[in-house]
């Protein structure tokens, strides 16, 4: 499992595998407008409420998200807050009556308070420190306090607090003086389990005896083994894990607090994802990261039965949640001509109620382009998984261009997800293909692993090797092919144009790092917990590796960039600072290429707003238009 990321959220991806499908018959689809693909409505959430007869979530329909609860019963919804700039995120409802938690930063900027909102609309700032950062955690089993997250204390580290939902005073629970992560607490509040990174894909595990303070470090230091901790039993017995000791992906351990011994619960020949069960520990969830889509199964916790899924429309369940009485299961569920949608199945009717429509009525899902999964060979043999998106329009006798999507992390994965850029684009008439270079997530930790102090140069060669796999489809113009992505996608974006400067015809670069040693120094405080992994894997910009990092810096080679380039940013972005797409534009715009630079005030790391949405990927669609798709008139 990964522990840091610069991942780019809206550049998740899903895909099937069908290689027929790229032979599909060719027609001309409906065109959309960049505004019809992103009036679709995004959700998120979907807490019960006490007595299970609604839900609470957050929707950006008004163009920014804001909470609402939806009855069960009759579908009404209740609009619950009504900002106008900054995006709101529902948590949680109170344990026993209509009140809720939900949290905001400011403009992106990643500093998250916890507010509550009383059912007569008032709302009390519960964390109030500038720069403290807090996160909701869960509600404790006496459901009269709930742990949350703060590095109001210590900017680098994460303390966990309780707060009473009477007096609302904050108690710490526990002091992170080591810069460890929490990963559980019993509901006794007699154990904790802490994890400490080695590197990021490693690290170690602690079982620490809150009554007496006696610490168990649970493996080797330094084992080279990732765990990650998902939940206690209902007995207190007993606390589960996923670790990947020994074998290529992730499984699903239990341990034994009497005597120390482990035993295997559930693996598969993917990572196990996440695994936990509902309030009471009736039913059990486990959640496969199966080839770049999720895969939930749903069990029986006692008896270990699995139990039949409801079929959600053909679509794929991405996460579940319970009602505390457990009488309701709430699915997500989407496909990647959907949108995600809120579902909740009653386990006593055996009744599946769709709650939100979310895609634009005015799309046609016939009219879109159902992704795949492909896989290609890179340089040196090693296959390279990729998503895959087709546009209807393409054949042999109508080429297309294409452009290769690079994801954001290191070490993201693009997934099975809706897409509103990739489906306009698509629908523009670019072949897609998003690729899952070396060092991706999901794949089995040596894969994970093989861009380790190795970025911008073998994993490069997988994207230019992607670019070479669609040169050799009949229905791709091989002239008119772009690299483009967000985040660590935007830092391959400019290291393609820059130490591969002929491969692709243009490159949108999406809040790209292009300095990795300012980039490394100016880690948010947040992250003080994970920095030496990350140095572990990019480099020690304090150290001998600075030279390596400049050399693989695209801003100090801009000399050597000759293709057209975009670059978009938010100006509030924590994790790759606005001083990076300044700095490249102008090294770039010295040797006389064309450069466009969009610039959000108001935006981070990813763009949230629909107005900048709209106008950011539509911006780039006109960019390709001229300097791509028109390429073949010049």
């Amino acid at each position: 499992m990964r522990y840091f990321s610069l991942i780019f959220i809206g550049f998740l991806l899903h895909s099937c595998n069908s290689e027929n499908k790229l032979k599909q018959k060719s027609f001309v689809p409906e065109s959309y407008t960049i505004e019809q693909f992103y009036n679709n409505t995004r959700v998120t959430g979907g807490t019960f409420n006490h007595d299970a007869s609604k839900i609470l979530l957050s929707s950006n329909e008004t163009g920014i998200y804001n909470v609402k609860s939806i009855s069960l019963e009759d579908l009404s919804e209740n609009v619950l807050t009504t900002s106008g700039d900054e995006s709101i995120f529902a948590e949680s409802f109170f344990p026993h009556d209509d009140r809720f938690l939900f949290s905001a930063d400011k403009g992106g900027n990643e500093i998250d308070h916890i507010y509550m909102q009383d059912t007569d609309g008032a709302i009390t700032e519960l964390t109030t420190g500038e720069n403290e950062k807090a996160g909701f955690r869960r509600w404790h089993k006496n459901l009269k306090e709930f742990y949350y997250s703060s590095n109001g204390r210590n900017p680098s580290a994460f303390d966990v607090l309780k707060m009473d939902i009477e007096s609302f005073t904050p108690e710490i629970f526990y002091q992170n003086d080591d810069g460890r992560d929490l990963g559980l607490i019993s509901d006794d509040e007699m154990y904790l389990v802490l994890t400490e990174n080695v590197t990021t894909s490693s690290n170690n595990m602690f079982l620490v005896n809150k009554s007496n303070g006696k610490e168990i470090q649970l493996n080797e230091d330094g084992d080279g083994i990732s765990h990650s901790p998902q939940y206690f039993s209902q007995d207190g017995k007993s606390f589960y894990y996923l670790t990947d000791k020994g074998k290529e992906f992730t499984y699903l351990v239990k341990y034994n607090l009497a005597d120390g011994t482990t035993e295997q619960v559930y693996s598969a020949d993917w990572d196990i994802w996440y695994a936990y069960e509902s309030w009471n520990g009736k039913y059990r969830v486990i959640g496969i990261n199966d080839d770049a889509k999720t895969v939930v199964k749903l069990f029986d916790a006692k008896s270990g039965e699995e139990l039949k899924f409801p079929n959600v429309e053909g679509k794929s369940v991405s996460s579940v949640s319970f009602s505390r009485d457990e009488s309701k299961m709430r699915l997500v569920a989407a496909s990647t001509t959907s949108t995600s949608d809120i579902y909740v199945y009653d386990f006593d009717t055996k009744e599946l109620q769709r709650i939100t429509n979310t895609l634009n009525k005015e799309l046609k899902e016939d009219q879109l382009v159902e992704g795949q999964i492909v896989r290609f060979p890179s340089f040196d043999g090693l296959e390279i998984p990729a998503t895959f998106y087709k546009p209807h329009q393409a054949s042999a006798e109508n080429k297309v261009p294409a452009l290769v999507l690079v994801h954001g992390g290191p070490g993201g994965q693009t997934r099975l997800s809706f897409n509103e850029m990739v489906q306009y684009l698509v629908n523009q008439g670019y072949v897609v293909l998003g690729v899952n270079n070396r060092g991706s997530s999901g794949y089995g930790k040596t894969f994970y692993k093989m861009d380790d102090q190795n970025h911008g140069d073998k994993d490069l060669k997988d994207c230019i090797w992607a670019k070479k796999y669609m040169q050799g489809l009949d229905y791709v113009d091989p002239d008119r092919i772009g690299i483009i992505g967000g985040s660590y996608g935007g830092y391959m974006v400019m290291a393609a144009l820059t130490f591969a400067p002929e491969e692709f015809d243009v490159g949108v670069n999406i809040f790209g790092v292009t300095n990795w040693l300012r980039t490394l120094k100016s880690i948010p405080p947040w992250w003080g917990s994970f920095k030496d992994a990350l140095y572990q894997e990019m480099g020690d910009p304090y150290t001998a590796d600075s030279v390596r990092l400049y050399n693989i810096s695209p801003l100090f080679h801009t000399e050597k960039v000759t293709k057209p380039l975009m670059v978009l940013q938010g100006a509030n972005d924590p994790r790759v600072l606005q001083v990076e797409s300044d700095e490249i534009v102008a090294g770039v715009k010295k040797n006389g290429v064309p450069v466009e630079y969009v610039l959000f005030p108001d935006e981070g790391h990813g763009f949230i707003k629909k107005e900048n949405q709209i106008k950011a990927y539509g911006d780039v669609n006109a960019f390709l238009g001229k300097y791509l798709k028109g390429k073949a008139l010049d």
